[in-house]
């Protein structure tokens, strides 16, 4: 399955940027899907992501009140809003799917997830 992340780029500390996430595979209302990143030097760590149902969210505690995860059914797309960036938010964000609306546990593992876009580059600057 092939995402297609977009959205990126270098932006000031305080600034927004809202990635987007398609698929022309994927139904995003039947399948859960969840942001991504990795930093330079870094592991990668869960962002946010949302259930089949779109109600129910989760954030990293690094993200929590600045960034957030949302579905456009009619377009297919899944977004990722973030406000108020800061340099540790650099990084490139991957977006990722399930298979269906089923997961295991919580939305922030990895596992959970089957299929990965390529990415897009973040940087923010101070």
């Amino acid at each position: 399955v092939q995402l297609q992340a977009s959205g990126g780029g270098a932006v000031q500390a305080g600034d927004s940027l809202r990635l987007s996430c398609s698929s022309s595979e994927r139904t995003f209302s039947r399948v859960v899907a969840a942001w991504f990143r990795r930093a330079p030097g870094e592991e990668r760590e869960f962002v946010g992501g949302i259930a089949c149902n779109r109600d129910f969210t989760e954030y990293a505690d690094s993200v929590k009140g600045r960034f957030t995860v949302t579905k456009d059914n009619a377009d297919n797309k899944v977004y990722l809003q973030m406000d108020a960036l800061k340099p540790e938010d650099t990084a490139i964000y991957y977006c990722a799917v399930t298979r269906d609306c089923w997961y295991s546990g919580t939305l922030d593992r990895a596992s959970n997830y089957d299929s990965w876009g390529k990415g897009t580059l973040v940087t923010v600057s101070s």
